[in-house]
């Protein structure tokens, strides 16, 4: 199976949940490292962190398929 048939193959059930999550994880750090207001470092370096992984879950989670049973 090359890549661009497992990234349309239908995704499963557990899989879905994990990738909108990953969703959910990437859109709010998003949106506060885009805030116009000064926070602490810390909070936008965590928040870095956060988008990454949550991107990361959502390429992982997307490019995972059924067992074809081979």
């Amino acid at each position: 199976m090359n890549t661009g048939q497992r990234l349309t193959a239908p995704t499963p059930p557990l899989f879905q949940k994990v990738r909108n999550i990953g969703l959910l994880l990437t859109a709010i750090s998003t949106a506060i490292i885009g805030l116009p207001v000064a926070l602490p470092l810390i909070i936008t370096q965590v928040a870095g962190y956060v988008a990454l992984a949550g991107a990361v879950m959502t390429g992982v989670s997307q490019a995972t398929v059924e067992n074809e049973g081979g």
